[in-house]
């Protein structure tokens, strides 16, 4: 398992006013700079990943670091993989603990969107060094309860977490018994070298999402159902 602390960012007070919808000036955005300032100071985004060669594959699981994971989709997109990535990245708790909000909303929000780019700046921090160490090229990632429940059930974190080790007392992460994670902004995947650039979207039926980043792909449903 390898951890990547010291992980630089940069946050724009001016965007973030911006995306708060905040007008320039007023005590609302003098908050969000204070904020700023104490994200800059306090701000720790971390990653923790591990390499692991594929062992075994059948039709809706895939064996890999000697963990069986049950995903007809995972399945499908590992057929032409060798090894993944399996990862964690976060925003950090520090920014809780150093900006409390005492239940405050508006506060809460805005620094939600501070930790998610924090959470940003680890995961590019991540796919940077994966790419300069492994020279992988292209690479997609699937994550665990994003999307659809068919495509990769919640409950895998817990075999994903037990691959990564004691990831709690490396970055501090915790893994809830509903399988959350905690700090909020926090992912969990894997990574993969893939020339398709799949996206856990183009199987994912909800509509409205403000997360999606593909549209759904009927033809790739479809080929899941087939297994």
């Amino acid at each position: 398992m390898e951890v990547l602390l010291n992980i630089p960012f940069s946050l724009d007070a001016r965007s973030l006013i911006e995306r708060a919808r905040i007008e320039p000036g007023s005590e609302d955005a003098a908050e969000i700079e204070r904020l700023v300032k104490i994200a800059e100071q306090e701000g720790r985004p971390k990653a923790v990943y591990t390499e692991a060669f594929i062992e075994g594959r059948e039709d809706d699981t895939v064996l890999f670091g000697g963990v069986l994971f049950r995903s007809r989709m995972l399945s499908l997109n590992l057929q032409a993989a060798e090894r993944v990535f399996p990862y964690v990245g976060t925003c950090g708790h520090e920014l809780d603990e150093a900006y409390p909000t005492d239940g405050d909303f508006l506060k809460e929000f805005w620094r939600d969107m501070v930790k998610n780019d924090l959470l940003n700046a680890a995961c590019q921090y991540l796919n940077d060094h994966l790419q300069r160490r492994f020279r992988l090229g292209k690479m997609s990632a699937m994550h665990p309860g994003s999307g659809d429940a068919a495509v990769w059930p919640i409950e895998q974190q817990k075999e994903l977490f037990s691959l990564l080790g004691d990831v709690e007392a490396e970055i501090g992460v915790k893994l809830t018994d509903s399988f959350l994670m905690v700090p909020n902004k926090t992912v969990s995947g894997i990574s993969f070298p893939d020339e398709k650039d799949f996206r856990s979207c183009q199987v994912c039926r909800r509509e409205g999402c403000p997360s999606r980043s593909a549209e759904f792909d009927r033809e790739l449903w479809a080929e899941m159902q087939r297994f």
